[in-house]
């Protein structure tokens, strides 16, 4: 299992927009290859993460850009493009 792993920074008047955002975008996230699990995470002056994790890091590598495209969604409430980085899951426990 590989997880990617991306910090972000919203603006913060754009926060109750982005959060009106994610469910309406919801199918293509989960519609990638290979995701398995997806965590948005958000506090309420933008800064937060996202987790996903996928099958494996080829896969995960192979949805860069339909990723791409589904940032380009907060391309106005971004403050600036974030940059994933990827990593071997060693423990999901839950």
């Amino acid at each position: 299992m590989f997880a990617r792993i991306t910090k972000f920074k919203m603006k913060a008047s754009s926060v109750e927009t982005v959060r009106g955002l994610l469910p309406q975008i919801k199918s293509q996230i989960m519609a990638l290859p290979g995701l398995q699990q997806f965590l948005c995470t958000m506090d309420d002056d933008g800064s937060g993460y996202v987790v996903s994790l996928v099958t494996d890091q080829a896969t995960s590598d192979a949805n860069q850009e339909k990723v791409a495209a589904i940032w380009a969604n907060f391309a106005d409430h971004l403050e600036a493009m974030p940059v994933p980085e990827g990593f071997a899951v060693e423990a999901n426990w839950s």
